[in-house]
């Protein structure tokens, strides 16, 4: 008679558990746009949803702590002329986060760590590129400032956030519409899916697909792809009979199931599953560092219902109070390894990685400056000379260091009056605080 044996794994009881009712946000107007979304986004600071809204597109941005009943006059972030499609949180600062519309433009926002007492509606940036609905958004993992779209316009766009600046458009890649994007671990190449049912891997500093598979699933609705961290492709998809399928690539519901992946065949292992009545709108989730490593907490889902928002924890049982070292190796932490021009030269970094052996505190509010290029060009024209007159030649050195000082004084008195009216806010914030 044959002994089944039973693999061995560190996550092998690993179970999931709803907050409790106190834990969860309530009363959120929840988008009921039809887009395949997440819908919600989450780091160590703030828990940001995307919100029906009148008049354009808005998102709504809690701290965490902000559990419970949320106001209905709750600022929002708000600046789109169409409804929010996507919301990405920046990797390397907790308070900065992109959000992508139908109105076919990205925009970039400062989120300060107090509760503002008004929408917010100014961002640090609006980047124009895409001539149709941007639906896709997601930061470099590695390089300070870059931030990836994908647009019905079936491109992809790669900016530079710090200077307003396309560094790369990928316009020719896909015949049909992008359903997910995904970098890799260094950020050296990005796995795609699309409506044409095929995965692709691609360089995109080189602008080249370097492997591609048809039909990864032979399902017609959307499949989605993400690297793992070993570097295989991990798809989800359907069958002809639109069965939910899952696949392992080596690149050369209502229900939240989870699997281990591992080196040994048959490489995906399942091992369990947390059900609930009720199905999911969006799902955001946790970054490693967010994750409360005394409880051995492994994984945190943020699920979306029509008005709520609930915490699913995954935890790992275990009898010891020590740090457990198997499930929290060094995880990619808030700094970035390259800066944006460093990226697009060629170069490659894994991330930085941070322990979590006494938990992690994230850092205090920090303002991501935007400087765009300089418009003033000294280089000579292209093409033949021509004769010019003293009414247009070209400006002198003096003068455009005179015109350069100039808009540098101008923007420290710009900068000045914002920390004002930051510090004006705070004694408001202090004085309502004061009378509640």
């Amino acid at each position: 008679m044959s002994r089944r044996v039973v693999r061995q794994s560190k996550f092998r009881h690993v179970f999931g558990q709803a907050a409790k009712a106190d834990q969860s946000y309530e009363d959120i107007r929840v988008s009921k746009v039809t887009w395949d979304s997440s819908f919600c986004a989450v780091n160590p600071k703030f828990l940001a949803i995307i919100v029906e809204a009148g008049g354009g597109g808005a998102f709504i941005v809690l701290p965490l702590a902000k559990t419970g009943r949320v106001d209905k006059n709750y600022p929002l972030v708000t600046g789109h002329t169409a409804p929010v499609l996507d919301i990405d949180w920046c990797p390397h600062n907790d308070n900065v986060i992109a959000s992508a519309s139908d109105d076919t433009t990205v925009m970039v926002w400062q989120v300060p760590d107090y509760t503002p007492v008004r929408n917010i509606t100014e961002p640090i940036i609006t980047l124009e590129g895409h001539s149709k609905r941007v639906g896709i958004l997601s930061w470099h993992p590695t390089a300070r400032n870059v931030l990836l779209s994908a647009g019905g316009d079936n491109v992809i766009i790669i900016w530079n956030v710090g200077t307003g600046e396309v560094l790369l458009s990928l316009d020719d890649m896909h015949p049909d519409v992008i359903h997910s994007v995904c970098w890799n671990s260094n950020g050296s190449l990005l796995a795609t899916t699309c409506k044409d049912k095929t995965l692709r891997i691609i360089d995109p500093r080189k602008g080249q697909v370097v492997a591609e598979r048809f039909a990864a699933h032979e399902g017609m609705r959307p499949m989605r792809a993400v690297f793992t961290r070993q570097g295989h492709i991990f798809t989800t998809g359907f069958t002809r009979m639109s069965q939910r399928e899952l696949g392992l690539w080596d690149p050369g519901d209502s229900s939240i199931r989870y699997f281990e992946i591992t080196d040994e065949p048959p490489f995906v292992h399942y091992l369990n599953t947390f059900s609930s009545k009720e199905p999911q709108r969006g799902m955001g989730f946790m970054p490693k560092r967010g994750l409360d490593v005394s409880k051995c907490e492994i994984a945190r889902f943020y699920k979306l219902h029509e008005r709520k928002c609930e915490p699913i924890i995954m935890t790992v049982p275990r009898k010891s109070d020590l740090f457990q070292d198997d499930l929290y190796p060094d995880t990619p932490g808030p700094e970035p390894a390259l800066e944006a021009d460093e990226w697009l030269s060629g170069q490659d970094a894994e991330p930085v990685l941070i322990s979590l052996r006494d938990g992690y505190v994230p850092p205090k509010h920090r303002e991501l400056r935007v400087t765009k290029r300089n418009i003033l060009d000294v280089r000579p024209p292209s093409g033949p000379r021509r004769s010019q007159s003293a009414s247009d030649a070209p400006l002198s050195q003096h003068t455009l260091e005179t015109l350069l000082d100039e808009i540098k004084a101008l923007r420290e008195q710009v900068q000045a009056q914002e920390q004002r009216i930051t510090a004006l806010e705070n004694m408001l914030c202090e004085l309502v605080d004061g009378t509640d």
